[in-house]
């Protein structure tokens, strides 16, 4: 399995544990507010809510709740969001990449702080980490009825630059300059992904013992279990056996 398939099934393998929680929705919907901050509320002319959209369905938000967020966002008087990204160093050398919506940025940046130094991690300065991350497309397809070989080809043929079939779902990289083409193709031929989104995939990753290994991973969930946090990037090196126990 190539690495962006492997890191993208992980995202995907949480992606449908976070589904049980709020953590996901309230992701979403921040995400409604930025695209609807960003371009207005019409989703057909504005595709960053458009992709919010989608990736709400992927979750499986009810109609209804996306119709509350976009109206919320609608509102002149609702809270502004603003994106930062974080970066720093957890123990055994391995670079971390934060990315999150807040509307108070000192609480953030105070928490993300907070959790590099209880783990023995250090909080970089934004830019320090840039070198070792590829920002990439990540689109999430079931597969449902797609023939394999003439999806991939048409999709290649689109400007993917790799496409994966794994457990019924085809994980599809960009380049980040592709990203939009790409979202366009899967709409001409009335494809939804489940999910679609920008990735920041390590260019290299470091191996650690389990045990080590492990204690990163625990340091990814706390990140991630910030209200503020959207996503959690890391170059450690997610062997088979650390897999398994992702399952």
């Amino acid at each position: 399995m190539s690495g962006h398939s492997k890191w993208s099934t992980i995202k995907r393998k949480k992606g449908a544990i976070d589904a049980k929680r709020s953590k996901a929705f309230s992701r979403i919907i921040k995400e409604i507010t930025i695209g609807v901050k960003e371009g207005g509320p019409d989703p057909d002319s504005n595709p960053r809510l458009r992709l919010a959209i989608s990736n709400a369905k992927g979750v499986n938000m009810p109609k209804e709740n996306i119709s509350r967020a976009i109206n919320k966002a609608s509102d002149k008087d609702s809270a502004a969001l603003m994106e930062v990204t974080y970066e720093g160093y957890a123990p055994g050398g391995i670079a971390f990449f934060i990315e999150a919506t807040t509307d108070n940025i000192q609480r953030t940046v105070s928490n993300v702080r907070s959790i590099f130094n209880k783990y023995n991690g250090t909080l970089g300065t934004n830019g320090s980490l840039s070198f070792i991350f590829d920002r990439k497309g990540i689109f999430i397809v079931p597969k449902g009825n797609l023939v394999e070989d003439d999806f991939i080809m048409d999709i290649i043929d689109a400007g993917a630059e790799d496409v994966v079939l794994e457990d019924d779902f085809f994980t599809i990289t960009t380049a980040m300059e592709d990203f939009g083409s790409m979202m366009k193709k899967l709409e001409q031929i009335k494809i939804e992904p489940e999910s679609a989104e920008l990735q920041r995939i390590p260019k290299t990753t470091t191996k650690l013992d389990k045990e080590a290994a492990k204690k990163i991973l625990r340091i990814v969930e706390v990140f991630e279990e910030d209200e503020d946090v959207t996503n959690v990037f890391h170059n450690l090196e997610l062997t088979d056996e650390l897999m398994e126990e992702m399952d």
